[in-house]
């Protein structure tokens, strides 16, 4: 798409650093520069300031990335393509049946309601739960990876949903202050909610995460 719009060498195109190294990828094997921005902290998505603080006059395309079941303010940032003449694109998850979305709403409910001892993710703007993702207070990825292995110890089947955020990555690595998404990378934590999980389990998930938050000290 972006190579059938014309982007190409000595362009730049704004992507999300938080997710998918493909993305990046895509924009070089288009011969252009790949510019990371900031995330909003709530949806995990690029955030619109941050986007309009990185365009440049080599500015030739945004990539926007929906995550984790929630969207990106789309109509902000398809407003600023308009205002500065660029292409936005989306990428979207693969979108699950809908009463298997009901499900997965229902249990994200139900772990809103029991969890203690981690940030429950917001779920406003029709979040489909795609992944149910925490956040895990203390002083960072440590304590999250703590976090993680004991979860995995007691059977509930957690995992970090980014690992690296792509500008760390060698092949990537840029000097820039991305904040939100260094934050994210150190302390989310992907909570199953899948349609099949029954009852038992849940309560598994939920004695689990309690009887460890209480455990983590806060971040000064």
């Amino acid at each position: 798409m972006l190579r059938a719009a014309g982007v190409g060498v000595g362009d730049e195109v704004i992507v999300p650093a938080f997710g998918n190294v493909e993305i990046a990828e895509a924009v070089t094997l288009a011969g252009a520069l790949p510019v990371f921005a900031d995330i909003d902290p709530v949806t995990y998505c690029l955030d619109v300031s941050a986007v309009e603080a990185a365009v440049t006059a080599r500015t030739a395309a945004v990539v926007v990335v929906h995550r984790f079941g929630r969207w990106a303010d789309i109509r902000e940032l398809h407003a600023q393509g308009r205002r500065h003449g660029l292409l936005v694109l989306e990428q979207g998850e693969s979108e699950a049946p809908y009463d298997e979305v009901a499900q997965r709403r229902q249990r994200a409910a139900y772990l809103d309601a029991k969890l203690r001892g981690v940030r429950t993710p917001d779920g406003g703007d029709g979040h489909t739960y795609q992944q149910y993702v925490v956040r895990v207070p203390g002083n960072g990825r440590p304590d999250r990876d703590a976090f993680a292995r004991a979860l995995r110890g007691k059977g509930v089947d957690c995992r970090v949903p980014v690992k690296t955020p792509v500008h760390r990555l060698p092949e990537f690595r840029r000097c820039v202050s991305l904040p939100e998404t260094e934050h994210a990378a150190d302390v989310t934590l992907a909570l199953p909610v899948d349609a099949s999980l029954t009852k038992r389990e849940m309560q598994r998930i939920v004695s689990a995460c309690n009887a460890l938050g209480g455990l983590l000290q806060p971040a000064f």
